[in-house]
């Protein structure tokens, strides 16, 4: 099944990141941490569909996303830039493997932030407090980081910023990869489950990086695309 959503609003969160508010339709059932496919309905592009995950839970009257924009590749995100108030866009059914499993770690590079958004957003309305979870956020500079405020100000919730583009970031902040060295600290059944939303590439190495530590594939979380 598709449906169709028509634009309300667009606004800047970041330098190159929008967030988009469309009118829910009544029969869409979207859990936190699920995606769908989105296409535009412009000329040209009807046949480009991309993922993309709605960053607010399943109820209330607007559907939600948070979309970083690459506009020297001109494609889908180029023009989702340029979306107007009143324009339309298509959506799949929801679908996807990352969900809610309790307090853990969650690991996100760039714009695989937006599953967990609905997933902590989520969480703490329902229960008040994020305790027992930490946030791990890694980007290129400290001006990719989306909604930081928002993350620091959730009660209960550990935040790792980390970059990897930029020496001497501001405090609070470390210039640091997610690596073999990085991760050991964090790889505990303590600290587990591990969510992990980013690059394929960067997913694929720290699930490997995980299981190596003794993670087991039970208590990581991520999409499956194989």
């Amino acid at each position: 099944m598709t449906f169709d959503l028509t634009l309300q609003s667009r606004a800047s969160v970041t330098h190159d990141t929008h967030h988009l508010r469309f009118e829910r339709p009544k029969d869409l059932s979207c859990k936190p941490g699920q995606a769908v496919d989105l296409t535009l309905t412009r000329d040209g592009w009807r046949d480009e569909a991309r993922p993309f995950t709605p960053v607010n839970g399943s109820e209330g009257d607007t559907l939600d996303f948070i979309i970083k924009s690459y506009p020297d590749h001109e494609g889908v995100t180029a023009q989702i830039a340029t979306l107007q108030p009143g324009e339309h866009v298509q959506i799949s059914d929801p679908w996807g493997a990352i969900h809610d499993a309790g307090p853990g770690t969650f690991i996100a590079g760039g714009a695989g932030i937006t599953p967990f958004i609905a997933i902590l957003r989520a969480r703490l309305e329902r229960e008040g407090t994020l305790g027992g979870s930490t946030l791990i956020f890694s980007n290129k500079t400290e001006a990719d980081i989306i909604l930081r405020d928002e993350f620091e100000a959730m009660e209960g919730l550990e935040t790792i910023w980390l970059v990897t583009d930029q020496e001497n970031p501001g405090p609070n902040v470390q210039n640091e990869k997610i690596d073999r060295h990085f991760l050991r600290n964090h790889a505990t059944t303590a600290n587990a489950p591990f969510y992990i939303c980013g690059p394929d590439a960067m997913v694929d190495d720290i699930e490997e990086m995980l299981i190596s530590f003794g993670i087991g594939k039970s208590d990581i979380i991520r999409e499956d695309f194989s």
